[in-house]
């Protein structure tokens, strides 16, 4: 037996998986409480205690880890333009498992850089212009980045033909030279600026967060590759993570226009594509959902007064280790997935838009069309404890109310049940056969 441990240190719970590689099995899970002000170690500790309970003691081949603890990875980035060069490095960060903290267009201003400085991100992306393109934004936005307080480092990613000059001014920061994420209007280039975040991620953030033990990359990059992975088997697929922070979507997918009709609007969006609603939660961010959603929908859903509504939802943001306790929890907590579900994927799904020409009717499609996937993946623990997935899949799928979004029309759900997306993502880099066979065994 070859038993590989995989770790996910997350915000609120530390998660052990342990799969033995040679006979392609899960073997054990367990977990425990996140220990992240004091040491981390003190909760692994608790959970690999757990998880000898079941397994007895193993001696591990390998051990691997992710990590969202301690905030996560947050990054704030800058571009030209929202549409192209901002929504560029938006994308890169995400894809490279980072939370935006803060998105800035065109020329940043002092308030604009006191604000970053109070934000404390993880690291800046620094874009703008296509090569051969504007250098005045990116120049100006470096000037200021060069005289702020903060000691994080600076990814440099945009117009090539202002990158020698732009390092110079960034000489006293710790500032990194990327190849641009945006080459040429239409042209998406993020792969370089997300394998130099996960590298920065490894080398810097690990051991400033006391994360040191075997820590790869951010859990949402871990989870990512899990449905990487996955999609090589069930073709386009989508995996909802709802947790008590935030709201991530991921979809493996290209997206792109069915008909030749149809127009495409805006830049093209990456074939493996991470979202992720920082004001959606079920416990810390719970007040956005109702925000977005508005009680009286809430309360509709959950068969709750509004003003039980807005009480329980007010404890829950207090109490953020709370768990439902009766059947009117249980109500209330699936009105509030239900709508973070349809709120987030919503916002990652594109949209079509009809307008009228000389020549009849015409469709022009912006973002990903992901009417065609067959298979959601659900995962947290709200979607995971429920007793009505299948009706909180239905807030992921197409809505005639909604028609010009391009949600899902139709999917099979499979659930997470183990929590063990994110350990397959890590282990998927080491043995993607093994990742593979216990995903096609667990996920049901």
């Amino acid at each position: 037996m070859k038993a590989v441990l995989l770790i996910d240190y997350g915000s609120t719970y530390t998660k052990v998986v342990v799969a033995d590689i040679t006979s392609n099995k899960l073997l054990g899970c367990a977990s425990s409480y996140t220990t992240v002000e004091t040491d981390v170690g003190e909760g692994l500790a608790c959970a690999l205690k757990e998880l000898e309970k079941q397994t007895g003691k193993i001696d591990f081949y390998k051990k691997l880890a992710c990590s969202s603890a301690a905030g996560g990875l947050r990054m704030v980035a800058s571009g030209l333009v929202p549409e192209l060069t901002a929504k560029a490095a938006s994308l890169a960060a995400m894809g490279a498992g980072a939370k935006i903290t803060g998105l800035y267009s065109y020329e940043m201003t002092e308030d604009d850089i006191e604000e970053i400085s109070d934000n404390a991100p993880d690291i800046f992306l620094l874009t703008g212009g296509t090569d051969g393109g504007n250098k005045k934004c990116i120049l100006h936005n470096a000037e200021l980045l060069a005289n702020a307080s903060g000691d994080y480092p600076i990814i440099v990613a945009g117009n090539r033909n202002a990158t020698k000059e732009v390092m110079r001014i960034l000489s006293n920061r710790r500032a990194y030279l990327c190849e641009n994420v945006m080459p040429s209007i239409g042209t998406l280039n993020i792969e370089p600026a997300r394998q130099l975040i996960r590298d920065i991620f490894l080398e810097k953030i690990v051991h400033a967060k006391g994360l040191d033990g075997g820590v790869s990359m951010p859990t949402p990059a871990a989870v990512l590759m899990a449905s990487e992975l996955l999609a090589t088997d069930v073709g386009d697929m989508m995996t909802i993570d709802l947790g008590g922070a935030t709201t991530d979507i991921y979809s493996i997918a290209d997206g792109e226009p069915r008909e030749a009709k149809i127009l495409y609007k805006g830049l093209p969006e990456p074939y493996a594509k991470r979202t992720v609603e920082g004001d959606i939660g079920m416990r810390y961010s719970v007040h956005g959902i109702v925000e977005v959603a508005g009680a009286s929908k809430v309360s509709k859903l959950s068969k709750l007064s509004e003003n039980n509504v807005i009480r329980q939802v007010e404890y829950l943001s207090k109490r953020t280790d709370a768990l439902p306790q009766d059947d009117e929890d249980k109500s209330l907590d699936f009105a509030l997935a239900a709508m973070a579900i349809e709120t987030a994927t919503l916002r990652h799904a594109g949209t079509m838009e009809e307008y009228y020409t000389s020549s009849g009717l015409s469709y022009v499609q912006s973002g990903k069309d992901l009417t065609n996937v067959k298979t959601i993946v659900m995962t947290g623990g709200a979607l995971i404890n429920s007793d009505r997935q299948n009706e909180l899949l239905e807030h992921a799928l197409y809505d005639e109310l909604q028609p010009q979004s391009l949600r899902p029309k139709k999917a099979n759900l499979l659930v997470d049940k183990k929590y063990i997306l994110s350990a397959m993502g890590l282990l998927s880099g080491y043995a993607p056969t093994v990742a593979l066979e216990i995903m096609r065994a667990e996920l049901n």
